[in-house]
């Protein structure tokens, strides 16, 4: 059992909202998983800025003379976000080579990738999430079944440029899906099953597909129960399992989109007393761009 949110703004006056509302709706989902949390936030220009690269970090304390670039490094409780006048890819590539231990949690302009071991309550605290801005955000609480709670363990899964991926459920072949993609050339970070359709979906998207094509492979390839939510700067996705076995609810305004495992993840949004709110269909794929 794990707690997905999701929030997707459609008017600019409410981005300097997004990271209290979305405390708010990562926190209700605290008993859905204790033991880690993660968040992805697209558009702060503080912690994100326009035109520069991002690179998320844990486990390293990088600093910025080992990089060879003019880099800004800020911490977020325990996650190192690194920013520089280059392309991502770029950075991502310098900080690898400086630090071949490091944990990248996510790279790619406008979007930062935050992430932790323990309760949501305290990491959005020791993150200041509750100041982030932008224009769209992903989180998930954590409740470990198969793999080590660890920051490596933590969803989201952002593993190619400006996405990210969190799961609730289970993929019941995914070893075998790891074998495959590892024979391609595909590295892991975890054991965990969610890195697994991660990685899947971005070797699709890497490959020229949009983000509904790469859905539907995965609903086709994957067997287990599950809810996703995939993200990248521009949209927002959601597909269930066949059966529809984990829970899921949507809410649309002409203000915003959300998503969260429960309803109760989104009683605070404003505006949710006249929100279109609805069950997803299993297998049926729900996108929206900016």
């Amino acid at each position: 059992m794990c707690g997905i949110v999701g929030l997707h703004l459609r008017t600019p006056e409410l981005y300097p909202r997004l990271g209290e509302l979305l405390t708010g709706m990562l926190c209700e989902m605290g008993d859905r998983g204790s033991d880690s949390a993660g968040v992805a936030i697209y558009g702060d220009p503080l912690i994100s800025p326009p035109g520069r690269g991002c690179v998320s970090v844990l486990e390293v304390d990088p600093n910025a003379d080992d990089l060879g670039l003019d880099v800004s490094v800020t911490r977020h409780g325990d996650t190192y976000l690194l920013t520089a006048d280059v392309p991502s890819e770029v950075l991502l590539n310098a900080v690898t080579a400086a630090y071949p231990d490091a944990l990248i949690a996510g790279f790619g302009s406008d979007m930062a990738v935050l992430k932790g071991v323990g309760h949501p309550r305290m990491l959005t605290d020791a993150w200041g999430l509750a100041k982030a801005q932008g224009w769209q955000g992903v989180g998930h609480t954590r409740m470990a079944t198969e793999s080590a709670v660890t920051p490596a363990g933590c969803h989201p899964y952002a593993v190619g440029p400006q996405q990210c991926m969190v799961h609730n459920g289970s993929f019941a072949n995914h070893a075998t899906i790891r074998r495959e993609l590892r024979a391609a050339g595909v590295q892991f970070d975890s054991d965990n099953d969610t890195e697994v359709g991660a990685r899947f979906i971005a070797k699709h998207l890497a490959g020229g597909r949009d983000v509904e094509a790469a859905l539907k492979e995965l609903c086709a390839t994957f067997d287990g129960f599950y809810t996703l939510l995939v993200s990248n700067r521009d949209s927002f996705a959601v597909v269930r399992d066949a059966i529809a076995c984990k829970p899921a609810v949507i809410a649309e305004t002409d203000d915003w989109v959300a998503m969260g495992s429960e309803y109760r993840a989104l009683a605070g949004l404003p505006g949710v007393e006249a929100a279109k709110i609805w069950e997803p269909e299993p297998e049926v794929i729900y996108a929206w761009n900016r």
